[in-house]
């Protein structure tokens, strides 16, 4: 160099040191990567609130449509009216009942068998709305298929009864007793007669969490 800029000697100007980049950029780069790791978090946060229980829902439903009903209990074998004749017998004081009664039961498609007055044993003793009774092997089929028709009838299987082999259908007595007032009525009959005969939910099918 010339002038007065010349170097001469041992004299040197003083160069400045050459900047790190490595620490410039590191230094840089910090802040950028917290910024995203709270920008991160702040996002699952609000997938937690919000969208998360929406997709677990979604999933729960989609489990639920893909997983296969629970099979109903198969009913037992109810009879239909027409395959049980009934022997209708008036134990009151009232006459009449026996017949009434009898035609009624007709027209609901039971079997009438003897219509009458209620043998000694019973005659003026049943104080509620009426006694059912038949051989043991109709307890849980027969009279309750019976019982439809009269709301708080007893229930009453007689172990010294014994089915009549010849006989077409199940042979079984509707005593009537002293709170008789009437049958129940055909719909509210039939909507007993269908609850007891509908097959029920197995409950150890029952699906939970649906």
């Amino acid at each position: 160099m010339g002038g007065r800029y010349r170097v001469t000697g041992k004299t040197y100007p003083r160069m400045r040191r050459p900047r790190k980049r490595g620490r410039i950029v590191a230094l840089t780069a910090l802040p950028v990567a917290l910024l995203g790791v709270l920008g991160w978090g702040t996002l699952q946060l609000i997938d937690v609130f919000t969208g998360g229980d929406e997709a677990s829902a979604a999933g729960s439903s989609a489990e639920c449509a893909t997983r296969p009903s629970p099979s109903p209990t198969p009913a037992k074998a109810y009879p239909r009216p027409d395959g049980i004749t009934v022997n209708v017998l008036n134990a009151t004081t009232r006459g009449g009942l026996a017949k009434k009664t009898a035609d009624e039961l007709k027209k609901r498609g039971f079997r009438i068998g003897e219509v009458g007055n209620a043998p000694a044993e019973y005659d003026k003793k049943v104080k509620g709305a009426g006694l059912l009774m038949g051989a043991p092997d109709t307890a849980d089929t027969v009279l309750p298929v019976l019982g439809t028709q009269l709301a708080g009838a007893e229930v009453r299987p007689d172990a010294a009864r014994r089915p009549d082999g010849k006989a077409k259908t199940p042979v079984v007595d509707l005593i009537i007793g002293d709170a008789f007032k009437d049958l129940a009525t055909p719909v509210d009959a039939d909507k007993a007669l269908t609850a007891l005969t509908a097959p029920a939910p197995d409950p150890k099918a029952t699906r939970k969490g649906c």
